[in-house]
């Protein structure tokens, strides 16, 4: 198939656009509009998720069945998603006053 057959008339808008909404997930449209994310699929984002919650499991373990005197553990960093904000450790020293959060924040979240 060929594009220029939708500007020859041999191809409808409705045939093409039908074409490019069930494009697969690797095709190379759906990485240019998606990026990463549409590299995972569902099974890619579970498999993190139990990852994750294996690593929980065996932190929460090893921390309660470590000796009282030893240094406490660090809990574990989850498996990074693409799509997702690196997170941002928050700085707990400082006695600062919580600032507000932004019009456009709250414009997003209430949407």
């Amino acid at each position: 198939m060929d594009l220029l057959d939708w500007h020859r008339g041999e191809l409808s808008s409705r045939r093409l656009s039908v074409l490019v909404e069930h494009l697969p997930r690797d095709s190379a449209l759906t990485r240019e509009l998606h990026g990463d994310v549409a590299e995972w699929g569902v099974t890619d984002y579970l498999l993190a998720h139990v990852v994750d919650l294996l690593q929980d499991a065996n932190w929460m373990f090893a921390t309660v069945n470590r000796d009282e005197d030893s240094e406490s553990l660090d809990t574990p960093k989850p498996i990074p998603r693409p799509g997702q904000a690196e997170p941002v450790e928050e700085d707990t020293s400082s006695d600062s006053a919580t600032t507000l959060p932004a019009h456009q924040d709250l414009r997003t979240f209430l949407a």
